[in-house]
């Protein structure tokens, strides 16, 4: 993901991205994971288009939930595995 963000990046793209959680997720609280899921789909919001990192093909629950939000608000989905 991290170099689909700069490739997007220095193709002059504005890119919102998830707060990377690797390594930190087990120590979130249960409030901080509303808050953060909260905050994602405000930055989808804000997103003209939306681009779903699958790799492997392989979608998770949240990611699935997120991919209806956006397809619910309209926005465009493009996906890379």
């Amino acid at each position: 993901m991290n170099a689909l963000m700069r490739r997007l990046s220095l193709d002059g793209h504005i890119v919102v991205a998830p707060v990377n959680l690797e390594g930190g997720r087990d120590q979130l609280t249960e409030q901080d994971r509303r808050r953060l899921n909260a905050l994602h789909l405000r930055k989808i919001d804000l997103a003209d288009s939306v681009m779903v990192v699958c790799p492997g093909n392989y979608i998770g629950e949240s990611t699935a939930k997120e991919i209806a939000y956006a397809t619910a608000a309209g926005k465009q989905i493009d996906y890379v595995s």
